[in-house]
């Protein structure tokens, strides 16, 4: 679609505006102005917004955004916070991935830019979140762009909990569709009991040696006996808290495999969405 969005002044000039009474709820739109724009992978980026009024938000939420076009034509997209909580007061980090036939993302990753101004309400959600008095350890499950509000569980549980034990798995594609690919192989080093592994399902590189299917238990089978030696001495009597993002299909097929290897059903948290657009 090539309706061409122009929110609050959004562009290097904005345009001068009254000032609006801040919101009296996460319900309420307010504005945010982009401060940083990181690519992370070729189809997803990660835009840096600064909150006219900061809100504190639990690792796991998202955000609403909304862009309007001059003829009055609105739309609206739920985007996962992938910062942590202990984020800097009124910074959020959102990763929008390129749908391109969309209407939304192509707009961010065509037009948007540092000191353009976005529509966001939130933040929003409250089942897929994760405090540390929830504790562990933690099995998160990943698909495609599905790592998002993971990113957020896991940068808030090395700031709080590090000693939590942690494991990451992600389905992606490909390793250039990994997202976060550096932050996330560098999990050991910053919190040795924390770790993400890759289960690459269309095409790997020369030399890979690590999964290349779609998850199923004896994947997970595997990965909660990987989770169990990082916990090394620590109890491990309890099922791990297990968190499952990413395409609905995804998300059911792991939840069934979650639960075929003996995860109770109130052990398993999951979110899904279809295409983002």
């Amino acid at each position: 679609m090539s309706t061409d969005f122009n929110q609050h002044g959004a562009g290097p000039n904005p345009a001068p505006s009254q000032p609006s009474p801040a919101p009296a709820s996460p319900s309420a739109w307010q504005t945010a102005v982009v401060e940083r724009v990181t690519v992370e992978t070729y189809r997803a980026r990660t835009f840096t917004l600064r909150l006219a009024e900061p809100r504190p938000f639990l690792a796991g939420q998202h955000y609403d955004v909304r862009l309007t076009a001059p003829d009055g034509y609105q739309a609206q997209r739920s985007y996962s916070i992938a910062s942590a909580p202990s984020h800097p007061a009124g910074i959020i980090d959102l990763t929008v991935e390129l749908i391109p036939d969309g209407e939304v993302s192509p707009y961010f990753h065509e037009v948007v830019q540092p000191g353009d101004e976005l529509e966001v309400r939130g933040p929003i959600g409250g089942p897929f979140t994760w405090t540390p008095a929830m504790g562990g350890p933690l099995l998160l499950i990943a698909g495609g762009s599905g790592i998002v509000p993971l990113r957020s569980i896991l940068a808030h549980r090395e700031a709080v909990a590090p000693s939590l034990p942690t494991l990451l798995l992600y389905s992606a594609r490909t390793l250039e569709d990994v997202i976060y690919r550096d932050w996330l192989d560098a999990l050991p080093e910053r919190a040795p009991v924390s770790r993400a592994i890759y289960t690459l399902t269309r095409r790997q590189p020369d030399g890979w040696s690590g999964y290349q299917r779609r998850v199923d238990p004896a994947m997970l089978v595997e990965c909660l006996s990987s989770l169990a030696k990082l916990a090394g001495d620590q109890p491990t009597e309890q099922s791990p808290l297990c968190y499952v993002c990413g395409p609905t299909g995804f998300v059911e097929h792991a939840a069934d495999a979650l639960l075929a290897v003996g995860i109770p059903e109130p052990a398993i948290k999951t979110e899904r969405f279809g295409p983002t657009s």
